[in-house]
């Protein structure tokens, strides 16, 4: 088996440049370098940001949440609040982790307030169930939820189905666009 420098040395810099990207939205040098402006509301629990440089924007799933599907009662409504509140303005992004989608998954704060926990707080989110977790937001849930807030609201027909139980029985919203 013969060692090749050159082939080592592509190796080593296609690695360093991938992590020196993932780790410049990772881990940002300063606060400055973690805000951006959103330019697009995907959905309750999504959004796109332009962060600094101008480059393409970046995918951002909020943290700690889950909004109802955007063909599930409730999911405009938490979609367009979210609009209202975010879209055009600049907040910080508070980079936890990337998930399988290649998103980033952080925490959305505008004005000092986070957004996650404002979506749920209004009924319009649950807090992120993990295994034995209630989530990082169960207590505003819980208010939420004894205040009748959006989609906890008594005058809705039906109790609101959890997302993932919801696109287990119906599938994907974006499915049936197709």
């Amino acid at each position: 088996m013969t060692f090749s420098y050159k082939a080592l040395s592509l190796v080593v810099a296609t690695f360093s440049a991938w992590a020196f990207s993932f780790a410049a939205l990772a881990a940002p040098a300063s606060k400055a370098d973690r805000t951006g402006v959103v330019t697009y509301v995907v959905d309750g629990d999504t959004v796109r940001v332009r962060m600094p440089g101008g480059a393409k924007p970046v995918s951002v799933r909020i943290y700690g949440i889950d909004a109802p599907e955007i063909c599930q009662p409730g999911g405009t409504a938490a979609r367009d609040a979210l609009k209202r509140r975010v879209l055009g303005q600049r907040v910080e992004v508070q980079v936890k982790v990337r998930d399988d989608y290649g998103r980033l998954v952080a925490r959305v704060v505008l004005n000092d307030q986070d957004q996650g926990e404002w979506l749920v707080a209004q009924g319009l989110a649950w807090s992120y169930r993990y295994r034995d977790s209630a989530g990082p937001y169960a207590q505003q849930q819980g208010h939420a939820q004894a205040a009748e807030l959006g989609m906890f609201a008594r005058h809705h027909a039906v109790a609101p189905d959890y997302p993932r139980e919801f696109r287990q029985q119906h599938g994907s919203c974006y499915a049936r666009q197709r």
